[in-house]
């Protein structure tokens, strides 16, 4: 597709000129979405339209919510927060009997802008009741595909790095993907427990000459390294499915039945940029408890904040059929299959500068 006008702040998204620039991918925009419909509907799965405003926005610690206020009618204010995701939500629904739901959902992120990221994003979230996490990488390939061929490309693009859709994908672990591209055995970072060792992965990243500060934590360093070093690797060519993530980065995931260290969480790369993050989803509530506290404590040790835990949610898990889930970034894809350079390119009306 040619370069399209970009908004500024001297020529907003509604000028006329602007908005013309803009308005096939807005159309390509529109046609997947009603195709990816279409492809839920021939398999029985239930469009949800899960609410926005809760109890908490999400309990990851590098997350960051909306915070609002519901006055009541007594005149009464309690803090409530817009969602980061609709997991919660979907989550209670598995609870309540749904077996196959997805969701076109607006969310909210704060502290998030840039050329792939946009403060409120259209988030594609489906989740398939009884079935293993393998079967949404598949689900997420052909979404990749139909992206492709709706918007009437061969490949997707990001930049100068493409990605062909339709060439088998790649499926990799974390650990295959640190040893490949940073020389790093990440196993070896952790105890038998998935328990992170921080000064292991701390003198690994000194022995190659990795970039550390002196108070990061293991979480940090992993980080680190995934941008830097893996990252830009991935999705070059093929996609990418990066599966097997270390426990400590999975909150929300079962643990693997053959390797306790490394839990059911997978995220699918294409031209470089994560596109989705799918779990086979944790249903004990105990355990989850344990992680969003954990991941609470980090939040106030790094951001001196912390949001609640949806209490609800929980009492959900004991509930919840065991179950396998995925978080898709609908503007993301379209930005691939349409070759736009930045998100607000692909957003009908995009947030105000």
């Amino acid at each position: 597709m040619s370069p399209m006008p970009h908004a500024t702040t001297d020529t907003p998204w509604w000028k006329p000129e602007v908005h013309e620039g803009r308005r096939a991918a807005l159309l390509a925009r529109n046609r997947i979405q009603a195709g990816l419909r279409g492809w839920f509907a021939a398999r029985d799965f239930l469009e949800v339209d899960p609410v926005a405003l809760q109890v908490s926005p999400g309990n990851e610690a590098h997350l960051h919510g909306f915070a609002t206020e519901a006055i009541g009618n007594e005149g009464q204010g309690r803090r409530m927060y817009l969602h980061t995701s609709p997991e919660f939500a979907m989550k209670k629904l598995l609870a309540a009997g749904e077996r196959r739901i997805a969701s076109f959902a607006h969310v909210w992120r704060n502290r998030e802008r840039g050329p792939l990221h946009s403060p409120e994003f259209t988030m594609l979230e489906w989740y398939r009741a009884g079935e293993e996490y393998s079967v949404l990488m598949q689900d997420t390939v052909e979404f990749l595909r139909l992206a492709a061929e709706t918007a009437g490309s061969a490949e997707l693009r990001f930049r100068d790095r493409f990605c062909d859709p339709f060439a088998p994908p790649e499926r990799l672990s974390v650990a295959e993907a640190f040893q490949r591209y940073a020389g790093i055995d990440l196993l070896a970072t952790l105890d038998p427990d998935g328990t992170p060792r921080a000064p292991v992965l701390g003198a690994a990243m000194d022995s190659l000459g990795l970039r550390r500060a002196a108070d990061d934590t293991w979480s940090d360093m992993l980080s680190r390294v995934l941008v830097e070093k893996v990252e830009p690797h991935l999705g070059l060519g093929r996609i990418t499915i990066l599966d097997r993530y270390p426990a400590a980065e999975a909150a929300l995931a079962r643990r693997t039945p053959d390797d306790p260290r490394v839990a059911e969480r997978f995220e699918v790369y294409a031209c470089g940029v994560e596109l989705a993050n799918g779990f086979g989803e944790l249903t004990n509530p105990e355990e989850q408890r344990r992680r969003f506290q954990a991941e609470m404590d980090e939040k106030e040790r790094v951001y001196g904040e912390r949001y609640p835990i949806d209490e609800d949610f929980l009492e959900a898990l004991h509930h919840m059929p065991a179950a396998s889930g995925i978080a898709l970034g609908f503007d993301r894809l379209v930005m691939l299959a349409t070759h736009a350079p930045r998100i607000d390119d692909v957003i009908w009306t995009p947030v105000a500068r």
